[in-house]
C-alpha cells in the first residue's frame, strides 16, 4: 500500500513493521507512517517518556528508541532500557476465563478463489448472533472483503493485534448485535512479513487471539484464497474447518489440496484440526454439472457433505447494501440454505466441533 510519511510528506510503499505505528493526537488513535528511519527519529525528536521510569526526556541516541512485542518503546538511560526488557520477559497474568465459555473456532477456507467464503462467513455468523450466540468474525484477508460487505470502517485491524499487540477488544468492531468483526485490510502484507521472521511463526494468531476463546461462543475466521503463512495461522487456530466449494470441475481438484493441508496441520504443526463440513455453493438446478459436483461430493464427504447454497443474484447484491443475506433477502433460497448451516452448527454446539470427523 502506498502512504505519505507523515513528517516529509513523501509518497512511499509500505514495507517495513517501523514504518506504520498507531499515535495518540487530541484524544484520538490515528495512523502515523514514516519512509524511512530518518524521519522515524524525527518523529521522536520531541518530549517522550521514559517507559521504566517515566521521567520526560529528548531522544538524542538510537538505543533510547526500540520495539517490544511490536510496541514502540523509550529508555532514558541503559539501566532503563534493561527494566523495560525484564518486565516484557515476565508473563502476563491472564483475565480469568468467563465462567463455562469456550468458544468454537471455525475457518471457512479453501485455496480457490471464488467459491463463496466471505459469504459463506459473513452469513453463518451472522445466523450464530441472530440466534444468540456472541460471535467474532476475524477477516485474515488482505483484501478486507469482510469489512466491506458489512459497511465497517475502523483505524484499526487484524495487523495492529498480531504485529503491534494490540488486545483484541481494543481492535474489534461491533457490526450487529451479538457479532463483532475484527477487520483486515492491505497493512496485512506487512503482517506477513512480520510472521516470517517470528519463532514458531505458525502459532502467532492463536497467540495473539487466545483471549477471544474465552470471550465468545464462536469464532468464524474468514481465510484468504491462497497458501499463505497467515492461512497456516489461521488452522493452527482453528478447531475445525468448513470448506464452501462451488459446483463446478475445477472447484472440486480444489478439494483435494485443502484435504492436503489440513493433514500438513495435523501432522506437521501437530494441531489437531478436523474438517467438520463441505459446502456445496452456487449451485444452479439447471446445470448438469452442478448436480454432478454434488453427487461426487456426497459419494467422497458423505454426511460431511451439507446440503448445497443455491444460486441467486441476491447473494452478490447484499454486499452491494451493507447488509447480511438474512437481512437483505431473508426469504431468498440462500438465506434460507445459510440457516440450514447454522442449524447444523447450533445442533452439535453441545458437543466439541473438532470431533466431528478428522480428515483420513
Amino acid at each position: 500500500m502506498r502512504r505519505s510519511c507523515s513528517i516529509c510528506q513523501t509518497e512511499f510503499q509500505v514495507q517495513f513493521r517501523y514504518q506504520m505505528e498507531v499515535r495518540t493526537c487530541d484524544g484520538a488513535d490515528a495512523l502515523a507512517f514514516f519512509c524511512s528511519q530518518a524521519c522515524l527519529s524525527r518523529s521522536a525528536s520531541g518530549k517522550v517518556l521514559c517507559d521504566a521510569c517515566g521521567s520526560e526526556f529528548a531522544v538524542e541516541l538510537a538505543a533510547q528508541v526500540f520495539y517490544l512485542g511490536g510496541q514502540r518503546r523509550y529508555a532514558c538511560s541503559e539501566l532503563c532500557r534493561a527494566r523495560v526488557a525484564e518486565g516484557a520477559r515476565r508473563p502476563a497474568v491472564a483475565a480469568p476465563p468467563a465462567e463455562g465459555r469456550s468458544a468454537r473456532v471455525l475457518a471457512v477456507f479453501n485455496h480457490k478463489g471464488g467459491t463463496g467464503k466471505t459469504t459463506t462467513a459473513v452469513s453463518v455468523a451472522a445466523g450464530l448472533a441472530a440466534r444468540g450466540s456472541k460471535v467474532l468474525l476475524v477477516d485474515t484477508d488482505g483484501q478486507g472483503n469482510v469489512g466491506a460487505s458489512l459497511a465497517l470502517s475502523s483505524e484499526r485491524s487484524l495487523y495492529h493485534v498480531l504485529v503491534m499487540g494490540l488486545p483484541v477488544a481494543d481492535a474489534v468492531v461491533s457490526a450487529r448485535p451479538g457479532l463483532d468483526v475484527l477487520p483486515a485490510n492491505e497493512t496485512l502484507a506487512a503482517a506477513e512479513l512480520y510472521l516470517a521472521g517470528r519463532r514458531q511463526r505458525d502459532r502467532v494468531l492463536a497467540e495473539r487471539l487466545a483471549p477471544a476463546r474465552h470471550q465468545y461462543d464462536f469464532v468464524i475466521v474468514d481465510c484468504s484464497p491462497s497458501l499463505s503463512l497467515m492461512n497456516q495461522n489461521a488452522l493452527v487456530f482453528a478447531d475445525s474447518v468448513l470448506c464452501p466449494v462451488a459446483c463446478d470441475y475445477l472447484s472440486l481438484i480444489g478439494v483435494r489440496q485443502v484435504l492436503r493441508t489440513i493433514r500438513q496441520v495435523n501432522r506437521l504443526l501437530g494441531h489437531k484440526v478436523a474438517l467438520w463440513g463441505v459446502l456445496p455453493t452456487q449451485f444452479d438446478a439447471r446445470a448438469r454439472i452442478c448436480h454432478e459436483a454434488l453427487a461426487t461430493l456426497r459419494e467422497h464427504f458423505g454426511e460431511r457433505c451439507l446440503p448445497p447454497v443455491r444460486q441467486t443474484i441476491k447473494v452478490k447484491e447484499a454486499p452491494a447494501e451493507g447488509k447480511t443475506l438474512f437481512e437483505y433477502a431473508p426469504e431468498s433460497s440462500a438465506a434460507c440454505d445459510y440457516d440450514h448451516v447454522v442449524d447444523e452448527l447450533l445442533g452439535n454446539s453441545t458437543s466439541e466441533i473438532s470431533s466431528l470427523g478428522g480428515v483420513a
